[in-house]
C-alpha cells in the first residue's frame, strides 16, 4: 500500500529540512529565536503538510495542505535570500539550497495541477 513516504516531493522536502537545519547551525546565536527558528519552521511545514493532506478525505482538503506547503516553500526562498544578504550563508550554499527549493516548487506545482485535474 502506498503512503505519503512514497511521494518523491515528500522525500525531497525531507532532505531540504535536513539541509536547512545544517545550514542554520552556523547562524549567529542571536538568530536562534529569529531567522534560524523561522526558516526551520518553514522547512518542517513542507513535508508535514504534504503528509497531513495525504491523510485527508477528498481532493479539496489535500489541495489546501499542498498549497500551505508551497507557501512555506516561498517563505524559505525569501529567508534564504535574507540569510545570504546577511552573509550567514555563502553563494555556493545559497545556490545549492535555493536550487533544491526551486525543484521542489516545480514538483509541487505540477502535483497541485494534477490533483486539480482529477476533480
Amino acid at each position: 500500500m502506498k503512503t505519503f513516504r512514497d511521494l518523491l516531493i515528500w522525500q525531497k522536502s525531507m532532505s531540504l529540512v535536513t539541509e536547512i537545519y545544517q545550514l542554520t547551525n552556523s547562524f549567529p546565536k542571536e538568530e536562534i529565536y529569529g531567522l534560524s527558528s523561522q526558516i526551520r519552521r518553514s522547512a518542517i511545514s513542507i513535508p508535514s503538510n504534504i503528509a497531513e493532506g495525504y491523510g485527508r478525505d477528498g481532493n479539496s482538503d489535500y489541495l489546501r495542505f499542498l498549497n500551505i506547503s508551497i507557501s512555506s516553500l516561498f517563505e524559505i526562498q525569501t529567508q534564504l535570500e535574507i540569510s545570504y544578504n546577511l552573509k550567514y550563508i555563502n553563494q555556493i550554499q545559497f545556490n545549492k539550497t535555493n536550487g533544491e527549493s526551486r525543484e521542489i516548487e516545480r514538483m509541487l506545482s505540477a502535483f497541485i495541477r494534477k490533483i486539480k485535474d482529477r476533480k
